[in-house]
């Protein structure tokens, strides 16, 4: 059983940043990839940012250069600094964990945390 913790939710005006953390915990052999996705209202989950084992991250065009991905592998965490948050990042953001297992790759979700931007 692997556990996603997710933290950092609140409510900022537009223009501030906010930085969001998940932390794995359970029985984890190896994570072979990290992410964030967002669920906007009446919206489908869409992919936020993203960070594979090696390294490599990738960022929808919406918002690349405001949001960095980064993770500590020692610790199992993920974190997604978000600046210059617009109204249009309102949402719930739920981290996801790729584990590498016997049976193959296994995919867990955190909880949800919410983010809404407004004035």
């Amino acid at each position: 059983q692997v556990q996603l913790v997710e933290s950092g939710e609140g409510l900022v005006q537009p223009g501030v940043s906010l930085r969001l953390s998940c932390a794995a915990s359970g029985n984890i052999f190896r994570i072979s990839f990290m992410g964030w996705y967002r669920t906007a209202p009446g919206k489908q989950r869409d992919l936020v940012a993203s960070i594979t084992s090696a390294g490599w991250t990738n960022y929808p065009g919406s918002v690349k250069g405001r949001f960095t991905i980064s993770k500590d592998k020692a610790k199992n965490t993920v974190d997604l600094q978000m600046n210059d948050l617009k109204p249009e990042d309102t949402a719930v953001y739920y981290c996801r964990v790729d584990t590498l297992e016997s049976a193959g790759v296994s995919t867990h979700w955190g909880q949800g945390t919410q983010v809404t931007v407004s004035s």
